[in-house]
């Protein structure tokens, strides 16, 4: 079977040049959209062509999917790759790529709307026999039928957006006097960021580490996991660095973890590459979380210990090619790490956007570089703060952290600020270096890390 003659890239930054590298190995030309402000940016450069799409501004750009499907049928693209942000998750955009007959490269609308239901997704699992978070059986109408579960399940508890993502909608409810406050500003917050106010309960668990698993599904229900992700180091919602396998895990917790992400992505019929997140509380038990329906920032972690690329698995997937893997194929080597560069002041987390200078990325074996930032490019405003992902592999933990600190320690970035300090100081704590560490280790350990 053929692959695509040419596939429009509907993104920007680092995840827009490593499908535009993936493409190319692939023997596929590219087409790639920007706005205004990005005529100058590395994906532009690198792609056969680009097509200016509008405005600085991402409504009237990268969210804009009258102008993306216009500019696939311009530069006559088969196929549309989302990337991961902006219409990655939208169902509306999937639709509207197979409505003009372009192939939509990930999952199908209903996956995507599935994944953004994350009470119904909750149902479903429960239902097919997979662990969920003690919590509402589906969307909570009112802070009275909120009070009534909380009773049942008991303080504290996690008001959560149903459309959620990245922290927003979520507030942790510690007594029965606040329930009715903390209702309300959720439902606000989860109305001004997702346009759906609809809220849903889980039990808090303070002390949790946040395990993903990485799978891939072709269209014949035929379905892999490529191994776990530990994605705990976070900030506000916000992972900061990701690692595979998990370090501190027996081989038969990562078979059932892994196989219950094969169960949870059968349960809804997930079609290309999608992420089962878990949680994983101190008593050992595995809870269903979310699924991610896109490529995720983190997936070259997974890439460094399989050896698989799996953005061309995605591309081929999407041709409508077989899964050309079987679970026994896939085999772990060594551990790699990922750490997110942003451009933000290390201490306050305030975006430093601006000219760089100088940009000398760090080398050497078993160092990886993914970004769409070079000297003399100006880092815009008007979008995510990430400029680079350093991803590292070694032979076990311990070598892979050597090698990051080396790595960070090599990388110049002059003329913004940026989060390497930030990443330098985690991975010297030494219950980091110990594994001791969950999703509340920043905020515990706030005057170790400033």
């Amino acid at each position: 079977m053929t692959l695509f003659k040419k596939v429009l890239i509907a993104n920007r930054g680092e995840i827009a040049v490593r499908i535009i590298r993936a493409c190319r190995e692939l023997d596929i030309k590219t087409a790639a959209i920007y706005s205004e402000i990005e005529k100058d940016a590395l994906h532009v450069r690198l792609a056969d062509e680009a097509i200016c799409i509008g405005p600085a501004q991402s409504a009237q750009s990268y969210l804009n999917i009258t102008a993306i499907i216009s500019a696939a049928e311009i530069s006559d693209s088969e196929a549309i790759h989302p990337g991961y942000g902006f219409l990655a998750e939208n169902p509306h955009f999937a639709e509207a790529c197979i409505t003009s007959g372009i192939t939509f490269i990930g999952p199908t609308p209903e996956n995507i709307r599935l994944g953004g239901d994350k009470a119904k997704a909750r149902q479903i699992m429960k239902r097919n026999g997979i662990p969920v978070v003690p919590g509402s059986d589906g969307i909570v109408l009112d802070e009275e039928s909120a009070l009534k579960i909380v009773k049942k399940i008991g303080f504290p508890v996690m008001l959560k957006a149903s459309s959620g993502g990245g922290g927003k909608g979520m507030r942790i409810v510690r007594e029965e006097k606040d329930i009715g406050q903390m209702y309300h500003m959720a439902q606000r917050e989860s109305l001004a960021a997702f346009g759906i106010g609809d809220l849903y309960i889980e039990k808090y668990l303070p002390e949790i580490r946040h395990i993903e698993v990485q799978v891939l599904a072709s269209n014949k229900s035929s379905i892999v996991y490529l191994g776990e992700r530990d994605c705990s180091i976070q900030r506000r919602h916000q992972k900061l660095i990701e690692e595979a396998p998990f370090a501190f895990a027996t081989s038969k917790f990562k078979k059932r973890i892994g196989e219950l992400a094969v169960k949870a992505a059968k349960a809804m019929k997930y079609r290309n590459a999608g992420t089962i997140e878990f949680i994983l509380d101190n008593e050992g038990d595995v809870y269903f979380m979310e699924i991610n329906t896109r490529i995720q920032v983190e997936h070259p972690v997974t890439e460094m210990i399989t050896g698989i690329d799996i953005i061309k698995e995605q591309i081929k997937l999407a041709a409508g090619e077989p899964l050309s893997l079987r679970q026994n194929d896939i085999k772990f080597t060594g551990h790699s790490m990922e750490c997110r560069i942003n451009a933000e002041d290390p201490e306050r987390f305030i975006p430093s956007p601006g000219r760089i200078t100088q940009f000398i990325p760090p080398g050497g074996p078993g160092v990886r570089v993914d970004t769409a930032a070079y000297s003399g490019w100006v880092v815009p405003a008007h979008y995510d703060s990430l400029i680079a992902k350093v991803i590292v592999h070694g032979n076990d933990r311990e070598e892979a952290i050597m090698r990051m600190r080396r790595a960070l320690d090599e990388f110049i970035i002059e003329g913004i600020k940026t989060t390497i300090p930030f990443h330098k100081k985690i991975l010297s704590d030494p219950d980091f270096l110990k594994g001791n560490f969950n999703t509340s280790f920043l905020e515990k350990n706030d005057n170790k890390t400033k």
